[in-house]
């Protein structure tokens, strides 16, 4: 049994998703200590040679080195847990129990599950095993699903609060510069609306293709909110969205595409 109480790292590029972990694991298993926080794989690994934690929470998608690449570097140093938005995939790593996951957002039962792992590694002193095949098997399953697998949530800071949308709940994304403006319904079907930091570019290969049309150089539009369209001249057309008021523009490029509707 481990002589001193157990702490932790937590990376993730978010820091309201840090703070959401780190106030659950503060509930949930109080005796650990989250003794840094990391904004990106690369500041994991520094942090990590620092403070020397027993348990790092890596989040799989960050800026510059992913939380596979910190992984790598960490290696049996420390037990790891990874934070990812995927779930349909079957990893060798994670079946057999080498490694765990959290699937965004997460919730207690789920995070209680991976609590009571640790603490049974930590008691056992277990051996952590080499995991240069792991992570390599897991870099490429991961790769595969997210080619795979639709985007399932958006990340949106309204204020102070960070939101989790359901992509089923988006009616159109609309570039904003360097940003991309999400509107959705939320519960009672009320209108909200949103800036993401991910590019419409970026958004358009992770999207649905059966349910998300892009209409526009700078929007794409939820088929399911749609009311109807409306022919203009010059080529020109309009999208009228269900209970909203706004109307979209569809350019000439794209306007072939509702020529049978």
């Amino acid at each position: 049994m481990s002589a001193h109480a157990p702490t932790a790292l937590i990376a993730d590029d978010e820091p309201l998703l840090r703070e959401a972990l780190r106030t659950q694991l503060s509930r949930l298993w109080p005796a650990l200590s989250v003794v840094a926080e990391a904004r990106n794989g690369r500041e994991a690994v520094a942090l990590h040679a620092s403070h020397r934690p027993d348990i790092c929470f890596l989040d799989v998608h960050m800026p510059g080195w992913s939380g596979i690449d910190a992984a790598r570097q960490i290696g049996a140093a420390a037990h790891l847990v990874f934070v990812t938005a995927y779930d349909q995939y079957a990893i060798e790593a994670f079946a057999q129990g080498v490694l765990d996951y959290l699937v965004k957002p997460v919730d207690d039962a789920r995070l209680t599950e991976t609590i009571r792992r640790l603490q049974q590694r930590l008691r056992e002193a277990s051996a952590r095993p080499d995991l240069d095949a792991l992570l390599a098997s897991l870099a490429r399953q991961l790769g595969q699903s997210e080619k795979a697998a639709p985007l399932r949530w958006l990340r949106a800071s309204v204020g102070q609060t960070l939101r989790l949308i359901a992509v089923e709940d988006v009616d159109y994304l609309r570039a904003d510069q360097k940003y991309t403006r999400v509107a959705w319904r939320g519960e009672g079907g009320v209108a909200g609306e949103a800036l993401i930091r991910t590019p419409l570019k970026e958004l358009k290969d992770q999207l649905d293709p059966e349910h998300f049309l892009q209409v526009h150089r700078a929007v794409i539009v939820n088929l399911r909110a749609i009311s109807h369209i409306t022919r203009g001249d010059h080529d020109s057309a309009e999208i009228h969205l269900k209970q909203r008021k706004e109307s979209l523009p569809v350019s000439r490029n794209f306007l072939h595409l509702f020529r049978q509707m």
